[in-house]
């Protein structure tokens, strides 16, 4: 979900929480439950959710004491600091965090200092060595598989293009990895490496001719995802294909291209992997999603902690990049030539927001 897409699906305020300790089994060598606090963003978001379901399945089986704490709502840092701080209090061996903002920076430097191990969930840091390490999903990589679909699936015709991305006013690295992604994917040069909207606005991809229609911002939100819609529309009444930076702006533009009576006549492709997301895939509202595995992020966090805690070794980033990458599939309802994808019902066993 972004400084994240994914958080911006629900804003719904919620004050902190602390959850009863895991039960145990599988004691580490010394017998001793180990001490984890997960700190999420918010606990009204579905794709924090799984990650709390996930953390505390991981905990019972890993001999660790979990701790779950949230923002009171999405960018609240001073809750999330004070979890820091009450994880260092308590004796922790380790934090997993999906930050609110820079401004808990100084609280994990302080927990490392003090011996913690500081994992970020989703989206690094910044800068990213505040944390130890990040476990992430490639967004980048995600993007290119719904772009390599889109291209496919196009068979040779022009291409004209609704870029709906998270914000046109600042930069977030989800934004842009996600974005280029998309381009690449749909053979495209991104035009720079730092900012969106600098490609070419028409000329060849991969499978013929293109035009970018418009970039338009979605807020990660259906009710942005439609008004940016709408404003493309309005923009190029031709467009065949839609990049949205999330499922919620995707199912906006959907809405908007119904009440045009042209969503028969346009591909939606997005990226989250959520189970309400599967299923608009499986009705065809999207021809392709891009699934991520927020659970994963903090079960693996969790196992990581337990063994380091009994003598194991530090975790490392996957090979050729800064994170440890914990995957995504290709989720589409129909098979395209060159393009490997999962069934509907292959991908809704891993699927968050349940």
């Amino acid at each position: 979900m972004v400084d994240l897409p994914r958080t911006l699906r629900s804003r719904t305020a919620l004050a902190s929480l602390a959850l009863a300790p895991a039960s145990s089994s599988g004691a580490g060598s010394s017998g001793k439950k180990v001490g984890v606090t997960l700190i999420v963003k918010t606990t009204t978001n579905p794709y924090f959710v799984s990650m709390i379901d996930d953390a505390k399945a991981a905990a019972g089986s890993n001999n660790v004491n979990l701790t779950v704490a949230a923002g009171k709502a999405d960018g609240d840092t001073q809750s999330q600091i004070s979890a820091i701080e009450n994880a260092v209090s308590r004796g922790d061996k380790g934090i997993l965090i999906t930050t609110n903002g820079d401004a808990v920076n100084a609280a994990l430097n302080s927990a490392k200092k003090s011996g913690l191990f500081v994992i970020a969930l989703d989206t690094a840091p910044n800068p990213p060595e505040t944390a130890d390490i990040t476990y992430a999903t490639d967004n980048e990589a995600a993007g290119k598989l719904i772009g390599q679909y889109a291209a496919a699936k196009l068979g040779g015709k022009k291409a004209v293009i609704a870029m709906l991305d998270l914000f046109n006013n600042q930069v977030v690295s989800v934004d842009i990895q996600r974005d280029h992604g998309f381009l690449e994917g749909m053979g495209i040069d991104p035009g720079s490496k730092t900012q969106n909207a600098k490609e070419a606005k028409s000329g060849k991809y991969s499978g013929g001719d293109y035009q970018i229609a418009c970039h338009q911002p979605t807020q990660g939100a259906i009710d942005g995802g439609r008004k940016a819609m709408e404003n493309c529309l309005s923009a190029n009444p031709d467009i065949n294909l839609v990049y949205s930076i999330n499922e919620p702006a995707g199912e906006g533009a959907y809405n908007a291209l119904k009440a045009a009576g042209k969503q028969d006549a346009v591909t939606i492709t997005t990226i989250d992997g959520s189970c309400s997301g599967l299923k608009l895939v499986d009705s065809g509202e999207f021809a392709a999603d891009s699934a991520q595995y927020p659970g994963k992020m903090a079960g693996l966090g969790v196992e990581t902690i337990a063994k380091l805690a009994n003598g194991g070794p530090k975790p490392t980033t996957s090979a050729g990049l800064s994170f440890f990458n914990t995957g995504t599939n290709l989720v589409a309802k129909d098979t395209v030539s060159g393009v490997t994808s999962q069934t509907v019902a292959t991908a809704t066993p891993d699927c968050w927001g349940k």
